[in-house]
């Protein structure tokens, strides 16, 4: 009986942890499928939830920190690009190497501008909430006190599966991410769509990092990803680079932090619980993607 009056708080809790990651996956598939590694994932969202506090900060609008997240997720998306697409670096060694550099970046200016190289000062946050909602039975428990985001992810995933898969723009940027050359022989801008993959991807990773540090919280935090880059980059593989199934695996894996949460309340070793999202994320790249292939093209060129 006591499970059953803790369920909605665990599905409101699942669907608040499921919101980065939904949105760090949906930009890894748009860049899986114009034939670009995602490990740079956990760049763009650090440095977007870096970024919207720092909008936040110096305007006092947190809607301005949220388009501040986005931009600083498209600017490590558009260096995770360069490297790949005009200097071909290896994107494996692109990504991580981008990771580490906005860990570091981002505690040298915290460093810079508040003083501290723990976290920054508070900021003003998101607070528009879903309280509409709070007098329908049991539904108002899971989704009055969810953030506007929340639907705001939704509608981007429906977006994103209609610009992927009915659309000719979509059409041309899984023709890229399959084989790019093929694509450059009927006249399609490989590189073009190259970046506009990895564009798209920046703006959602770091509209997820955005969400963490001025929605989910009022300050930024050194790391405060957290790992959630890894994580959406398996969620991504997971679903297959469908942004519908995004949602789905996003949701399960947001239950798992949700589980690790009300775990902590019977006993159970915090350092053990709070293992499950990353021992859930080894399973599933272990089991559960043997059979699933990327688009055949990430990693190569028009001129390969």
């Amino acid at each position: 009986m006591d499970i059953l009056n803790q369920l909605p708080g665990v599905l409101s809790s699942m669907l608040f942890m499921s919101i980065p990651l939904i949105l760090a996956a949906l930009g890894g598939v748009f860049s899986v499928r114009a034939g670009i590694m995602a490990l740079g994932l956990e760049s763009m969202i650090l440095t977007g939830a870096f970024t919207a506090v720092v909008g936040s900060y110096f305007s006092g609008n947190a809607w301005i920190g949220l388009l501040c997240g986005i931009l600083g997720g498209m600017f490590f998306g558009l260096c995770h690009g360069i490297l790949s697409i005009r200097y071909k670096v290896n994107q494996v060694i692109s990504g991580i190497g981008l990771n580490l550099l906005a860990t570091a970046s981002t505690t040298l200016l915290m460093q810079i501008i508040w003083g501290n190289k723990g976290s920054s000062a508070s900021v003003s946050s998101i607070s528009t909430r879903l309280t509409f909602l709070k007098d329908v039975p049991i539904l108002g428990d899971i989704f009055a006190k969810q953030s506007i985001l929340l639907v705001i992810t939704i509608l981007l995933v429906v977006l994103g599966w209609i610009l992927l898969f009915k659309t000719p723009f979509g059409l041309q940027l899984r023709m890229v991410g399959e084989n790019p050359k093929a694509a450059s022989s009927v006249g399609i801008p490989v590189k073009r769509m190259k970046y506009i993959g990895v564009l798209i991807c920046g703006a959602l990773a770091g509209m997820a990092g955005a969400y963490l540090s001025i929605d989910n919280l009022n300050l930024f935090v050194r790391d405060m990803s957290a790992s959630r880059g890894y994580i959406a980059v398996a969620i991504a593989i997971l679903a297959r680079y469908n942004p519908l199934s995004v949602l789905v695996c996003g949701g399960l894996f947001g239950l798992c932090d949700a589980i690790q949460i009300y775990a902590q309340g019977y006993g159970i070793p915090a350092q053990l619980v709070q293992m499950i999202p990353y021992i859930v994320t080894l399973v599933v790249l272990t089991v559960g993607v043997k059979n699933i292939q990327p688009p055949a093209g990430v990693g190569k060129y028009e001129d390969e």
